[in-house]
């Protein structure tokens, strides 16, 4: 028995989610079918970093066993099962890894990003948020700094989430002008269900002078849910990266 990870790119905006659910087509269910029907045997996979409904990933990861001699018997395959694939969900390689390599424990870090916009753009449209206010981006890079010096995201964690806690170790945090784009760029060692929109959608309340950072500071410390906007769009965040 060898373990593999699989490294995949999508665009979620037609899925309702990374992984697995019941009468619902996500990421991991057509992979897995890809899989069922190129290797004509079932394939059940592991994933690294869910991603909600919408979102999409530049790289995300999921691991497997299976048992063979060959062990490039899935690097062959990369071409077939692309064919087979959407074609907005693409396979990039396959890993032959250690036989205890988890995708989702061993990762040490995950970056992400949440793309905004705010001058009327069909090119944007489907991987942005359209926000059409004027942003101070000094103000945002004064919040996002705040963020790196946080540990308890209770705060940015929807509700009815089973978790054991709420610690994140957030390594980068911060806005950037890329064109006619402001994103925002995170890396940590875990987020929680939300947490990347939540921030940004708080942020931005910052950036347009609805909260001021003394305002931000104690929406943080709060640990209320209710405190924090999760309105952005689901389709203007990116996964960007999976560190191992």
């Amino acid at each position: 028995m060898s373990r593999f990870f699989l490294e995949v790119a999508y665009k979620g905006t037609n899925y309702s989610g990374f992984q697995v659910q019941q009468n619902a087509i996500t990421i991991q269910s057509e992979l897995e079918k890809a899989l069922r029907v190129y290797f004509r045997t079932e394939i059940a996979l592991t994933g690294s970093s869910r991603t909600d409904a919408g979102v999409h990933a530049v790289q995300n990861f999921f691991h497997f066993d299976f048992v063979t001699d060959h062990p490039k018997i899935f690097e062959n395959s990369i071409y077939n099962l692309n064919a087979i694939l959407p074609g907005d969900i693409v396979v990039k390689r396959f890993i032959l890894a250690e036989d205890q390599a988890h995708s989702r424990f061993d990762a040490r870090h995950r970056i992400y990003q949440y793309v905004v916009y705010n001058k009327k753009d069909p090119f944007l449209a489907d991987r942005a948020y359209y926000y059409p206010y004027p942003l101070d981006l000094e103000k945002l890079n004064e919040a996002a700094g705040l963020i790196k010096d946080t540990t308890d995201f209770e705060t940015f964690c929807k509700k009815n989430v089973q978790v054991q806690h709420y610690i994140c170790h957030i390594h980068e945090s911060k806005w950037v002008k890329e064109g006619e784009t402001i994103v925002y760029l995170v890396k940590g060692n875990r987020f929680l269900r939300g947490m990347v929109r939540g921030l940004v959608g708080t942020m931005l309340k910052v950036g347009t002078g609805k909260l001021s950072l003394a305002e931000f500071s104690s929406i943080i410390i709060s640990k209320q849910a209710s405190k924090a906007d999760f309105s952005m769009p689901a389709h203007g965040l990116t996964l960007i990266e999976v560190g191992y």
